[in-house]
């Protein structure tokens, strides 16, 4: 993504002062399209060189910064934007003296992109709420390529009237921003999306497998029942460079072990019986003995080969 272009026009929303906590490869193009829909953005990232680049980048947008902390980061603005790693990373971005909640007034609205746990999400806000702050757990589906593209779906969860107000500016890099209820249930609904993903790449995987092995022209099978009930978003998008051994782009492995250990760990506590997405969080670990952390989630193939 590059300052100069944007696949498709920003709605019309009024110039808002936002902070964007976190520049990885989700973060950075998020904070970018904020930029380009012509809000404030001051970021902050772990790797101070991180934000500079950004600013370099987007330096043609309103006034970008990049501040030292994210207190200093949240200091003057009317929405912060977070996507980080994990719980402990958003606890660590949030709360002490150089958190972002000690340094927002009274009423601002964070925003947390983070896949987490829905009780970190509950945590935090209980905790925004006791420093008379908002906190909306906002998880997203799509990718990098979704977050480069604009058109990222974003799960919320918390107080219905601070959803309104942060909608209009997500939808900078979103296609769909939808409220699924309390704090929580934004992160909760990322783990439904996790579970689906999980089943239906390793049925991907081992059709690809099969189909391999039974001599069939793999790319015509895929384009012939991608028409049908089998087609999938991960058939449309994965299929062939599944079939062809390419994983060296997308959702990286770690990361899909990460969000499936969020919802073994939900179902240990909610009592659903999770024995498929049990056995691919297995197989990832496979995965990953092999070599590829950084691979694609696509890559499950490779323990079929």
């Amino acid at each position: 993504m590059t300052s100069s272009t944007h696949p498709r026009p920003y709605e019309s929303v009024p110039s808002r002062a936002v902070a964007f906590i976190g520049l990885g490869v989700m973060g950075y193009p998020m904070a970018g399209h904020l930029a380009l829909a012509g809000h404030r953005v001051t970021v902050y990232n772990r790797t101070a060189a991180k934000a500079r680049a950004w600013v370099d980048e987007f330096q043609a947008t309103v006034a970008p910064r990049h501040a030292a902390t994210p207190r200093e980061a949240a200091q003057d603005a009317d929405f912060v934007f977070c996507c980080v790693g994990n719980d402990d990373d958003l606890r660590s971005v949030t709360l002490g003296a150089d958190g972002a909640f000690a340094g927002m007034r009274a009423g601002t609205i964070f925003i947390d992109h983070t896949t987490d746990s829905a009780n970190v999400a509950r945590e935090l806000s209980a905790t925004a709420a006791q420093a008379g702050l908002q906190f909306i757990d906002a998880p997203v589906s799509g990718g990098q390529a979704g977050a480069q593209n604009g058109q990222l779906t974003v799960m919320c969860g918390g107080d219905r009237t601070a959803f309104d107000a942060m909608r209009p500016l997500a939808l900078a890099f979103a296609k769909a921003v939808a409220r699924m209820g309390e704090s929580g249930a934004g992160q909760l609904t990322k783990m439904v999306n996790q579970i689906c993903i999980a089943g239906v790449v390793q049925g991907l995987a081992e059709a690809i497998a099969f189909g391999q092995r039974a001599g069939l022209d793999i790319d015509l099978v895929l384009e012939v029942i991608g028409k049908g009930a089998a087609q999938s978003w991960q058939m449309d998008n994965r299929g062939k460079t599944m079939a062809a051994g390419q994983f060296d782009f997308g959702f990286a492995v770690d990361w899909m072990r990460k969000d499936l250990g969020l919802v073994l760990d939900e179902a240990r506590r909610n009592g659903a019986r999770l024995p498929m997405t049990a056995l691919v969080d297995q197989f990832y670990a496979d995965v990953q003995q092999m070599g590829g952390h950084r691979w694609d989630t696509s890559s499950l193939i490779k323990r079929l080969e």
